[in-house]
């Protein structure tokens, strides 16, 4: 369901991650609960992790992007309740839709903290509000949810300027030599035809490149997790690297809004990795985080359904 009538409070969905060692664990069970996931794969995840310290700082910058949002708000004379709820992790999005509720709130904008659409961007977040709003009952508010904003002019600016900074770091005077890489996390193909996603991404690129100017680009996918049998999105960045035509590469993870293990791990890390034995210097753009833009673009959409 869109929001059409005003909102009187904004529940920011997200999936979560943990914030110490031993929620790690925990953490991937509620992942990979009723999925087959080969224990092998579950265990690769394990270590990345601890590569990382131990921790995912996707919480931690959510909550940024919470609070700069409430800041934007204020400023739009809109200071509705914003609630931040995760689907995998604390605080669950029960705990924290329940929290609105008590505070008064009746009917919520939820902002599914994810772009592009398909089933595991969308549809199962809306189905973890419903089981939340049947827990609480008779008295759980409504949720509706904004249009899709992958094309929004604030996002694009947003993901264009932190695609600036990372084409500033090669510091190369001809960007001809150097590729621009989009990606985005994979799923698999029987998802992707059942939803705009991939038509999405490529639209979020391709007004990002205008943008910059930038008439050639690639988009490519990561963080495959399923079954080897079963399709699912390609090129990997992997591949997409080591068949590269250039020396320098740009890569920009449009699909994620903010660090985690996917970005610090499989671009930093392994896709870093890949380069250099490609002898390409690869730069990542920073995700789009609490960047000015796009908390205005979140601010003016919540203002939009707010009030009234």
């Amino acid at each position: 369901m869109t929001a059409k009538a005003s909102c009187d409070a904004v529940l920011m969905i997200g999936f979560g991650g943990p914030t110490r060692a031993d929620q790690v664990r925990p953490f991937l069970d509620n992942v990979v609960r009723g999925r087959q996931i080969p224990r092998e794969r579950y265990e690769e995840v394990v270590h990345h992790y601890d590569l990382l310290g131990g921790r995912s700082p996707y919480n931690d910058l959510t909550m940024r992007q919470a609070a700069a949002l409430r800041e934007e708000l204020a400023k739009k004379g809109a200071p509705v309740p914003v609630g931040v709820g995760m689907a995998k992790w604390e605080p669950y999005v029960a705990d924290s839709l329940r929290a609105l509720t008590e505070g008064g709130a009746r009917r919520v904008l939820g902002f599914i903290m994810a772009a592009h659409r398909s089933e595991a961007s969308f549809e199962r977040y809306q189905a973890t509000v419903n089981d939340a709003r049947a827990a609480i009952g008779d008295g759980a508010p409504e949720v509706v949810y904004p249009e899709s904003w992958h094309d929004h002019p604030l996002f694009i600016g947003a993901l264009a300027s932190r695609t600036r900074e990372a084409y500033a770091r090669l510091g190369q005077q001809d960007a001809s030599g150097v590729r621009l890489i989009f990606t985005a996390h994979s799923i698999p193909l029987a998802m992707a035809d059942a939803g705009p996603y991939v038509k999405q991404l490529a639209q979020s690129a391709w007004m990002t490149a205008a943008k910059l100017g930038i008439g050639g680009w690639k988009l490519a996918y990561q963080s495959r997790s399923g079954s080897p049998r079963e399709a699912w999105l390609e090129p990997d960045i992997k591949d997409t690297l080591r068949s590269l035509d250039a020396k320098a590469a740009v890569v920009v993870p449009i699909g994620f809004l903010c660090d985690h293990v996917e970005v610090l791990y499989d671009l930093d890390i392994e896709a870093a990795q890949i380069a250099r034995e490609a002898g390409i210097r690869m730069e990542r753009a920073p995700t789009v985080g609490d960047h000015p833009l796009f908390i205005e673009m979140m601010a003016s959409i919540i203002a939009a359904h707010a009030g009234g």
